[in-house]
């Protein structure tokens, strides 16, 4: 196989597509002493920016919400982003790189985001644990693969 039929992949660009801050108690929410309940959700997305260069937008969302009983103390919403050149690859395995490898590139990024704009608003970091992309990328193929699998004339 020539140099040119090679799999590649290479990082074209990281950079913070959105970032948000919420704290709709400031600031007497920082007088209160109870540790807040902390929620974390991750969506992952990916969009081809050119595909006959190979060029494809990854976007990891994080979101991190704290609560102290039914107020809100704060809510983080940041989405990583990258610029990823993939070539040479079958769909099916450029669907496991935008799903798996690159939202695993952007973590450390988002992981250094929430926890540095936690600090800098006043409150002790939020860290985000490291995450299977695998194992959620590997649920969501088994998911697509039952709904393919339904009868065409069944109703959810």
């Amino acid at each position: 196989m020539s140099e040119q039929q090679q799999p590649q992949f290479t990082i074209e660009k990281i950079y913070l597509k959105d970032l948000s801050l919420e704290i709709p108690g400031a600031p007497k929410i920082f007088l209160e002493l109870d540790n807040p309940q902390i929620e974390i959700s991750v969506h992952n997305a990916a969009a081809p920016l050119d595909q006959a260069a190979g060029l494809f937008e990854a976007v990891l969302t994080v979101t991190v919400t704290a609560k102290q009983k039914d107020k809100t103390v704060f809510l983080v919403e940041a989405a990583q982003a990258g610029i990823f050149r993939v070539l040479n690859l079958p769909p099916a395995e450029l669907d496991a790189v935008l799903g798996v490898l690159c939202p695993n590139t952007l973590l450390p990024y988002a992981r250094e985001t929430v926890a540095g704009l936690l600090m800098r608003a006043g409150f002790p970091p939020v860290v985000l644990q490291h995450m299977s992309f695998d194992a959620a990328y590997q649920e969501r193929l088994r998911q697509m693969q039952q709904e393919q699998a339904a009868p065409a004339g069944a109703v959810n």
